[in-house]
């Protein structure tokens, strides 16, 4: 049993008015909505800190299941209920503790959020007081957690948003917010950018909704839906008994993105080539161009941010280059149904004495393979319910995946044979076997997988 979790980004029109998004008050009452929450937050943070001993109290509780009492840590819910009758002014208690009153500050925040802002400060309160009870008990000097800080994208409860996607016209589709206009809360609509990608994610009823969360940037605002799905799936210890277990390993690489081999039963039945089309020469084209650029503005200016519309092309396409990897290798996983995904442990590829566009290109590199891995085994597990399992990636480039042995990587050049670190194909000289290095590297990580050649558990020594 596990938990898939994706979000899904609806968008918010905040162009021009004449261009059909909303007009620059809207943007303003936006901003001026997450200044108040986080007022609200850093109010509830400063509370929870001061009475830090309310975090750690335990409660007694009679477990149906072992039919007797038991102890629990005090939950959200109960901290919430808590704060609410300490700080806020009702009928019930309409004496709020000195110093603490929340409804003579904030004498008009909805109630939806006033809950969201003790949720968002009750998790900063406890990790931080987790984090500095572990570091008083490691005894270091150093290192001493900050406090936590009371900025955090919006939850939004029921109560606070609107969304009807039952318009056909596309254009004529709004999300109301209650947001605070600088005097009081209202309703406001506000224009968006509608997808199908969206709609066939917001509608699909096998994923559960949360409430989303408003994310403010300087270029545009968007809506986040987080949504969860319970998935079955097996243990891999229980998986690895299975004779017949179907593994796909994934070598990922620079030129080759992804080479993904299936194994089932001691034999390879499938293979797939993952190619960048050319996507690793034109990253280091525009990077070289970045690296030109800087050279020629002289000294970086503090805080300073350059070439911005480069370094969000070349993000652009590495962020799109992952998603379409990662599609293909669950692809593979959905053919084998209770299959295990296998990476190695991702490396760093590191450019020795290399110009500094080929340096921020291998920097690029790593990221990519870093996405690839994380979008890949999230893919699988929401689609075939596929567990990953990293393994040691000690010699799977070096030695022979048919007998074991330690090889050579060659390359023709000019119809010479030359041997070379990175060369793009692999030959063993014990058994003359001949493959493509990164062929060879994939079908590796599965012998490392069932521990098998030298990647077998040394002997324990005696005494």
């Amino acid at each position: 049993m596990g938990q898939a979790i994706r979000t899904t980004k609806l968008l918010l029109d905040l162009s021009t008015r004449k261009a059909g998004g909303a007009n620059t008050g809207k943007r303003a009452c936006l901003e001026k909505t997450v200044a108040v929450l986080e007022a609200a937050r850093a109010f509830y943070l400063d509370f929870f800190l001061a009475h830090s001993q309310k975090l750690a109290e335990r409660i007694a509780y009679y477990s149906e299941t072992h039919l007797e009492m038991r102890e629990r840590a005090i939950s959200a819910n109960e901290l919430l209920t808590w704060a609410e009758a300490c700080t806020v002014a009702t009928k019930e208690h309409p004496h709020p503790w000195a110093g603490w009153n929340f409804s003579e500050q904030f004498p008009d925040l909805p109630f939806a959020y006033r809950r969201s802002v003790i949720k968002d400060a009750i998790g900063k309160a406890r990790s931080y007081l987790s984090t500095r009870a572990t570091w008083e008990k490691s005894g270091k000097k150093k290192g001493k957690p900050g406090l936590p800080g009371a900025a955090e994208h919006p939850t939004l409860y029921k109560g606070t948003w609107e969304l009807d996607l039952s318009d056909i016209q596309v254009k004529n589709r709004f999300v109301r917010l209650k947001v605070y206009d600088g005097l009081r809360w209202q309703w406001v609509n506000y224009p968006l950018k509608c997808s199908r990608h969206f709609q066939q994610h917001y509608r699909d009823p096998s994923w559960e909704q949360a409430s989303p969360l408003l994310i403010l940037t300087k270029e545009g605002a968007a809506l986040h839906f987080p949504q969860t799905r319970h998935v079955e799936a097996k243990k891999v210890k229980e998986s690895k008994l299975d004779p017949d277990l179907v593994t796909v390993a994934v070598d990922l690489n620079v030129r080759n993105l992804a080479v993904i081999t299936v194994r089932r039963a001691n034999r390879f039945i499938e293979t797939v080539f993952v190619t960048d089309h050319g996507l690793d020469q034109a990253r280091y084209r525009h990077l070289k161009k970045i690296a030109k650029k800087q050279w020629l503005s002289g000294k970086p200016v503090k805080g300073e941010h350059s070439n911005q519309d480069l370094w969000r092309h070349v993000l652009r396409m590495n962020e799109d280059a992952a998603h379409q990897v990662a599609h293909r290798i669950a692809g593979v996983c959905v053919k084998y149904p209770g299959c295990v995904l296998l990476f190695e442990r991702l490396r760093k590829i590191s450019a020795i004495r290399a110009s500094k566009s080929r340096r921020m290109n291998r920097r690029q590199a790593n990221q990519l393979r870093g996405k690839i891995n994380q979008y890949a085994r999230e893919t699988a597990f929401a689609t075939c319910a596929t567990c990953t399992v990293e393994v040691n990636p000690h010699g799977t480039s070096q030695y022979c995946s048919r007998c074991g042995k330690p090889g050579e990587r060659f390359s023709y050049r000019a119809g010479s044979r030359i041997s070379e670190k990175w060369g793009k194909l692999f030959w063993c000289p014990h058994c003359r076997y001949q493959a493509h290095a990164d062929f060879n590297g994939s079908a590796n990580v599965h012998h490392s997988f069932f521990q098998e050649f030298h990647w077998k558990p040394r002997p324990k020594r005696s005494g």
